[in-house]
């Protein structure tokens, strides 16, 4: 049959440089890859899960997973809970998870601006009025207790557990909502 100038209609839709969406091994590269930050979800404890903000679905999904402890049954509920991830934006997911194993670099420079003001600390009272001010809601005196012992601690050549309690407190200051004076003036 001589060609006529027509084109077929099967022609124009089945052009070769036309994308048709990401490949197969795409897909299941970004699928696998879902599964596996719902494995790393799963293996925190149930107080950090809470911590995280995620869909009430999810968070169901991710405790039932936690109390399997048959292989085939913890198997089918990784892959629900790669199905359940799809549907959602995994990047605030993937962002906490980064911060909770430290690899974030604002976690990085919290955790240092942290220490340096646990030394200020150890190295001046008067840095507390600054502690004070940044977090009104802070327990004054069980942070001045602390730091004496640290001192005592320091000259006694013991172990730094005061120390590192210093520390811990200062990090559960910095995760505490501040009080919110205005909103109890303003009814």
């Amino acid at each position: 049959m001589a060609n006529s100038g027509y084109f077929a209609v099967d022609d124009i839709y089945n052009e070769p440089d036309a994308y048709s969406g990401p490949s197969k091994s795409q897909l299941k590269r970004e699928m696998t890859a879902l599964q596996d930050l719902g494995a790393e979800l799963v293996a925190l404890s149930k107080d950090r899960l809470a911590k995280i903000e995620m869909p009430e679905r999810l968070r169901d999904a991710l405790l039932d997973a936690q109390r399997f402890t048959k292989h085939e049954a913890k198997r089918r509920q990784m892959q629900y809970i790669g199905k359940i991830m799809r549907d959602i934006d995994a990047a605030p997911l993937r962002a906490a998870m980064d911060e909770i194993k430290g690899v974030s670099e604002a976690a990085n420079i919290r955790q240092h601006q942290l220490e340096r003001l646990r030394t200020r600390l150890m190295e001046d009272e008067a840095v507390f009025s600054e502690v004070a001010r940044d977090y009104p809601h802070a327990d004054m005196q069980h942070l001045r207790q602390l730091r004496r012992n640290a001192l005592k601690e320091a000259q006694q050549g013991k172990p730094p557990r005061a120390y590192r309690e210093l520390f811990r407190e200062l990090r559960a200051l910095e995760g505490k909502p501040e009080t919110d004076d205005a909103a109890d003036e303003n009814p």
